[in-house]
């Protein structure tokens, strides 16, 4: 998921579909924006890996928050992740694509920023799941991975 831009609501609907899914893990690529959005978060039943984004404030206090309450963590993009023998790659802004899709290729690069949906290619593999806010396009989406068929999905939480 991205850019959820402190829709606690939206957030909570999320938090809800990845537990109907029974997700192994939560990437968030970024604009998180203050620390209350790790409330909806902190029931998440499983780990949860997010970079700051262009619009996260007190980047100190989100993340010290998030680790304190056991909701996840929060790096500095691009961050990368080796999930058993994938390679993945998150980050907010997509002003590096480019550079992240060459060598040493990753198998999956999750990115936020644009708020639009992106699926395309297959090495890598490269998501950007939308906005999970529906500020900008009136649309909440989060994309759901299988790292073993390398393949993504991209699900609307609005209700």
């Amino acid at each position: 998921m991205a850019d959820s831009h402190d829709n606690m609501d939206l957030l909570g609907e999320a938090v809800d579909l990845f537990e109907g899914e029974n997700v192994d893990l939560v990437l968030h690529a970024g604009d998180f924006m203050s620390p209350l959005t790790a409330d909806p978060l902190s029931d998440l039943q499983t780990d949860l890996v997010g970079v700051f984004g262009n619009n996260d404030g007190d980047k100190l206090f989100l993340r010290r928050r998030f680790e304190e309450e056991g909701v996840g963590k929060i790096e500095r993009g691009p961050h990368r992740l080796e999930l058993g023998e994938r390679t993945v790659i998150l980050t907010h802004e997509p002003r590096l694509l480019e550079v992240m899709e060459s060598s040493p290729v990753p198998d999956l690069i999750v990115y936020g920023h644009t708020h639009e949906v992106d699926v395309r290619g297959d090495q890598p593999l490269v998501v950007n799941p939308g906005e999970v806010g529906g500020w900008l396009t009136g649309r909440s989406t989060v994309g759901l991975v299988d790292l073993d068929e390398m393949e993504a999905e991209i699900r609307d939480i609005a209700s």
